[in-house]
C-alpha cells in the first residue's frame, strides 16, 4: 500500500531490508515484549551489527552512511511492527548521536561516534526535568565547575535508552543568575561516571518494550572537556536536536498508523455481519479511505521535512507540522482500526489495542501536540513579518 515517493535505489534498500528484518525477527515477539516489558537486547544488538544506529552519520565518523531520509524510513519500517523499536532507534540516533556529531569537538566525536553508531552501546537526551518539561527553559539540574571537573546535580525523568546507553547528552544549567533558557549548557555525561545512578524504570501505558527511566546526578563529576559546545549556549543546541528528533517521532508515528491500516484492511475483508464482509459497508470504506488518505498526506510531511534536513535547510516548521500532523494522524487511524476490529480491537488478541496505546507517545514525546502549534505559529508570524 505504499508508493515509492521518489525513493533512490539505496533509500529502497534500506526499507526494504529493514521492513525484512523486522517482519521476520520481530513481529514475532513483539507482543509479548509488549506484555513482559522487557527491552529487546539481541534484536537491538542485531540492528546494530547491520549498521541500523548508524544511518545517517557518515562512515569516517563511525557512521554507515545513508541520508536523513534513509533514517526515517528504517524508523517507519521498525515502527510498523513494533513502536518500541521504533522508538529506541529515534531516540538514540536523533537525541544521542546527532548532537554529538553536529557540536562534538573532534576529540569527543573520535571517542564517541564509532561505538555509537555501531551499537557497541546506546545513546541517551537527558533534557526533560520533574519541573521542565514543555518548559524546556526551567531547568534545575545544574553543573559547578570545580578545578578540572564539573560537578552536576539534580534529576532527568523519562529518559529513553537510559539503561543500555554508555553515553548521556544532558542538560545543566551552569548560569545560576541567568533567566529562562540562558545560562543552561549541554554536557556529555558516561553512565559509569561517580555520582551518577538510574533511577525506577517507568511502567507505560505503551511502547513497553522501550527502556525508560530516571537519571539522578548527586555531586556527579565529569571532565572540563565533558562540556559539548560552548558554556551557556547548550539550549540552541537542544532546540536544533529537537527540531531533527520530531522528524523520527513523525516517522515514529506514521509506521504504528499504517499498522493499523495494515490490519484494519484484511480484517474488514474477512470479517462477515448481515452476509457479507465488513468492508463492503460504505461506512467501513469510509474509515478505510480517511486513514489511507491522512497517512499518505503525512508521510508526504514527514518525508519532505527529511529533505529539508538532508539539504540542510531550516526545517523548524516542516518537522514540527510533520510531527503534529502524523501523531494525530495515527491516533485516528489506530482509533479507527479499533473500531473496525469491533470487541476483538478491545482484546490483546489482536494488535491494534498495542498500536493505539502506542500511539499516544506520539502527541506527547519531544514536544507536545500543543507545543508544536506554538512552534508552527511562530514561524507562520516570522514569516509574515520579514
Amino acid at each position: 500500500m505504499l508508493t515509492n515517493f521518489d525513493l533512490t535505489e539505496e533509500q529502497l534498500t534500506i526499507r526494504d531490508t529493514v521492513r525484512r528484518f523486522a517482519r521476520e525477527k520481530i513481529a514475532p515477539i513483539a507482543a509479548q515484549l509488549d506484555e513482559s516489558q522487557e527491552f529487546p537486547k539481541q534484536t537491538i544488538k542485531e540492528l546494530g551489527e547491520m549498521g541500523i544506529f548508524g544511518i545517517g552519520f557518515p562512515e569516517d565518523q563511525g557512521g554507515s552512511g545513508g541520508d536523513a531520509l534513509s533514517y526515517i524510513l528504517a524508523v517507519e519500517e521498525l515502527s510498523r511492527v513494533d513502536g518500541s523499536h521504533g522508538i529506541t532507534l529515534a531516540a538514540h540516533c536523533s537525541l544521542g548521536v546527532w548532537p554529538i556529531y553536529a557540536f562534538g569537538t573532534p576529540a569527543q566525536k573520535a571517542k564517541y561516534m564509532p561505538p555509537i553508531c555501531s551499537g557497541e552501546y546506546l545513546s541517551s537526551f537527558g533534557l526533560t526535568e520533574p519541573e521542565a518539561g514543555s518548559d524546556a527553559g526551567g531547568t534545575r539540574t545544574t553543573a559547578v565547575l570545580d578545578g578540572d571537573t564539573w560537578v552536576l546535580n539534580g534529576s532527568k525523568q523519562f529518559i529513553t535508552n537510559a539503561t543500555y546507553a554508555g553515553v548521556l547528552v544532558v542538560t545543566a544549567r551552569t548560569d545560576r543568575t541567568a533567566k529562562g533558557s540562558h545560562g543552561i549548557s549541554a554536557f556529555l555525561v558516561e553512565t559509569n561516571a561517580p555520582g551518577f545512578r538510574l533511577g525506577k524504570k517507568e511502567n507505560k501505558l505503551g511502547l513497553r518494550a522501550s527502556d525508560t527511566r530516571e537519571l539522578i546526578f548527586e555531586d556527579c563529576r565529569i571532565p572540563k572537556d565533558a562540556l559539548l559546545g560552548e558554556r551557556d549556549r547548550g539550549f540552541p543546541i537542544f532546540m536544533q536536536t529537537l527540531d531533527g528528533g520530531r522528524i523520527s517521532i513523525a516517522a515514529l508515528a506514521l509506521g504504528i498508523g499504517q499498522a493499523a491500516l495494515d490490519a484494519a484492511v484484511p480484517y474488514a475483508l474477512e470479517r462477515r455481519q448481515f452476509g457479507q464482509p465488513i468492508a463492503e459497508f460504505e461506512m467501513i470504506q469510509t474509515y478505510l479511505a480517511d486513514m489511507h488518505t491522512e497517512l499518505t498526506a503525512a508521510r508526504h510531511l514527514t518525508y519532505h521535512a527529511a529533505r529539508l534536513k538532508d539539504a540542510k535547510r531550516r526545517h523548524t516548521a516542516e518537522s514540527a507540522m510533520a510531527k503534529y500532523f502524523a501523531a494525530t494522524v495515527a491516533m485516528r487511524a489506530t482509533c479507527l482500526a479499533i473500531q473496525i476490529h469491533g470487541g476483538y480491537g478491545y482484546t490483546k488478541d489482536y494488535p491494534v489495542e498495542r498500536y493505539f496505546r502506542d500511539a499516544k507517545l506520539c502527541e506527547i514525546g519531544e514536544g507536545t501536540s500543543e507545543i508544536q502549534r506554538i512552534v508552527i505559529a511562530r514561524e507562520l508570524l516570522k514569516s509574515f513579518s520579514r
